[in-house]
């Protein structure tokens, strides 16, 4: 794969060390670069739109503005990045945050280089990668945190659809494990988006747990 192949990825952590190894690991591995690695949101909004990143490695507990109430300014220097979050156990009860402000995966920032990558791929292919141990802690925010809500009636294929796309597959990698077609999935996801009265991937999953959908 060419250097102008390579997924762009750019780091927001105020650790160094860990800023250094994700660099390391990154621009280690065939098929990614690192463009860019900053301390602060602050620092970081006046880059991203010249280092053009596809995927942003968020952390959410930074100094000044916090990376969970970043997401909105950070997407309008840079529509098109799709951001995870870079979390441990004691930001569980800001997770919830950012699903609602549009976040498209959450990792602990323990995850092993290759699931790390893999989590990357996945995100840049339109998935939403979460780490097991995050996926409970969401699980069991939205169970302490749901109220009553009116029932929403999806069929059994909608309903695998959308939890296939919360467990981080994309529409093409979803559509092999139904095996039916890419098309078909969006049709899917698009009765899906009407029921739930949505508009994105991360708002449905974030409404679907909370009512208990899937």
């Amino acid at each position: 794969m060419s250097a102008t192949e390579a997924i762009r990825v750019a780091i927001i952590d105020d650790d160094a060390a860990l800023v250094d190894g994700l660099r390391r690991i990154i621009d280690g591995a065939e098929g990614f670069v690192c463009v860019g690695a900053f301390g602060s949101v602050e620092e970081a909004l006046p880059a991203l739109a010249t280092a053009c990143p596809e995927v942003l490695l968020l952390d959410i507990q930074l100094p000044g503005v916090a990376g969970d109430e970043a997401i909105e300014s950070l997407r309008g220097a840079c529509p098109r990045m799709e951001i995870l979050m870079l979390t441990v156990f004691s930001d569980r009860a800001r997770v919830f945050t950012s699903i609602c402000n549009g976040a498209n995966g959450y990792l602990l920032k323990s995850t092993p280089p290759a699931k790390l990558l893999d989590a990357i791929r996945s995100a840049k292919a339109g998935g939403s990668p979460i780490s097991p141990e995050i996926a409970r802690q969401i699980i069991g925010l939205f169970q302490r945190t749901a109220t009553p809500q009116p029932p929403v009636e999806l069929t059994q294929q909608e309903q695998r659809v959308l939890s296939l796309l919360a467990e981080g597959y994309s529409y093409q990698s979803a559509a092999d494990q139904m095996r039916v077609s890419v098309n078909t999935i969006r049709n899917y996801v698009r009765k899906v988006y009407e029921k739930l009265h949505v508009h994105s991937k991360s708002e449905a999953v974030s409404k679907a747990l909370r009512r208990g959908v899937i």
